[in-house]
C-alpha cells in the first residue's frame, strides 16, 4: 500500500525511501534546520553576555580555540571557529590591537603566521570560559551524561559525513 504526505502541499513534498522505511522532508525537522537553530538561538544569547566584555561571539571562539590548543595558523583558526580567513585575517589584527593574541613567525617556516593568546587574551579566555560553560550546562539540562556523550559523538559523525560536500 503506497503512503502518501498528508497536507494541502502534498506536491511540495518528496519521499525518500531507506529500504521500507518512508520518510517525508520537511524542512523545520530536518537536521540542518535544527543544529542551526539551536546554534543560532545560543550564540545570539551568549553574544549578550560577552557584550559586556567587548569580545563578540567568533572572538570568543577564537581565544576559547587557542586556550584549549595554545598555537594556530589562520587556515587552522579558520576550520576551527568556522570563519572565512579574509575575515578572521581582519578579526585578528583587531585582537593584535587589543593585546588578545599575537602573530608570530616561526623561525623554521618564515612563510606562514601562528597565532598564539597574549598574556591578557589568556586572563579573558579563562574568565570567559566558565560562562560559555554554564551555557553548554543550561543546553543540556535534563539530559543524562550517556546521551550528552551519545549526541556530541552524533555531532563528530554528521561533521565528518559532510567534511566532503
Amino acid at each position: 500500500m503506497p503512503v502518501q504526505p498528508i497536507g494541502a502541499h502534498q506536491h511540495l513534498r518528496r519521499w525518500f525511501s531507506n529500504g521500507d522505511l518512508l520518510v517525508s522532508y520537511q524542512f523545520t525537522d530536518s537536521v540542518p534546520y535544527l543544529l542551526n537553530w539551536v546554534g543560532v538561538r545560543l550564540g545570539e544569547r551568549f553574544s549578550v553576555r560577552l557584550a559586556s566584555y567587548d569580545i563578540t561571539l567568533p572572538m570568543y571562539r577564537v581565544l576559547a580555540t587557542l586556550r584549549q590548543q595554545e598555537s594556530k595558523t589562520l587556515t587552522e583558526l579558520s576550520d576551527m571557529v568556522s570563519v572565512e580567513i579574509s575575515t578572521l585575517s581582519r578579526l585578528v589584527g583587531l585582537m593584535v590591537r587589543r593585546n588578545l593574541v599575537s602573530r608570530e613567525r616561526p623561525l623554521d617556516n618564515a612563510r606562514i603566521v601562528r597565532i598564539t593568546l597574549t598574556p591578557k587574551g589568556e586572563e579573558l579566555a579563562d574568565e570567559l570560559m566558565p560562562i560559555a560553560a554554564m551555557f553548554e550546562k543550561t543546553a543540556i539540562e535534563g539530559l543524562d551524561p550517556a546521551e550528552v556523550k551519545l549526541f556530541k559523538s552524533i555531532l563528530r559523525h554528521i561533521g565528518r559525513n559532510i567534511a566532503g560536500l
